[in-house]
């Protein structure tokens, strides 16, 4: 891309507008055809997921907290890993391509309410990246940051460590879209979805918590599905 991030984010979108917008799209489900028609139109413009309470994407909503994204590719994509470890790396496609993969099924829940059973995802245990830059005494915790050039995440060491999260490299089988935030995702199962970063550019491995884009403004930063959020009755799979 010609155009550098802070060239290319729009403005950042608050958790308020978010929620407002989403019961928004949910009334305008039962306008019928119209709103059916324009669906793929406002998949291209919809940064925080009004087109994906209409048919067809698949049970996923499309979310971002800029108005556009710009894409990345084999031929442009990096991803950094840094800050309190030995051996800071930088890492292309073909980089992660060939560490050890893992394949997760598991449902996918959104804080806001939706799911989507029983879906895969496979790429890079996020330890493997940890262990192979060689983290630090002092370490506590790892930041996400993403090339949208606003989302940002943290998980505390002991919770990069799981099994169950890894930099994702596909999803349903296939390469991951760019609308579902590739080619190189943050995948946390055990949490709800916006603990997984779309878009992942860096990895910064910290002394302490730093609470990410939507826990400044509201969400809390364990995510654990189900016993977060106020929520006790989400489905824990």
């Amino acid at each position: 891309m010609d155009r550098t991030d802070d060239e290319s984010r729009g403005t950042p979108v608050g958790r308020r507008v978010v929620l407002g917008l989403l019961g928004l799209g949910a009334a305008g489900v039962a306008a019928g055809p119209y709103l059916q028609r324009a669906e793929s139109a406002l998949a291209e413009r919809d940064p925080i997921g009004l087109s994906g309470l209409l048919p067809g994407n698949n049970g996923f909503r499309y979310y971002s907290v800029v108005t556009s994204v710009p894409e990345r590719t084999e031929a442009d994509y990096t991803l950094t890993v840094d800050g309190l470890v030995e051996r800071p790396g930088t890492h292309r496609l073909a980089d992660l391509r060939a560490m050890p993969q893992r394949r997760l099924v598991k449902d996918v829940q959104c804080v806001t309410g939706w799911r989507v059973p029983d879906t895969p995802f496979e790429g890079v245990p996020l330890a493997h990246l940890l262990d192979a830059a060689g983290v630090r005494p002092g370490a506590k915790a790892v930041r996400f940051s993403c090339f949208d050039g606003a989302y940002t995440e943290s998980l505390t060491l002991e919770q990069a460590r799981r099994d169950d999260v890894l930099v994702a490299l596909r999803m349903r089988d296939d390469a991951i879209s760019h609308s579902h935030g590739g080619p190189v995702r943050l995948y946390v199962a055990p949490m709800y979805f916006y603990k997984s970063a779309k878009w992942l550019s860096g990895i910064t491995v910290t002394g302490a918590v730093e609470p990410g884009y939507w826990e400044r403004n509201g969400y809390d930063v364990d995510a654990w599905v189900g016993r977060s959020n106020g929520r006790d009755d989400a489905p824990t799979s």
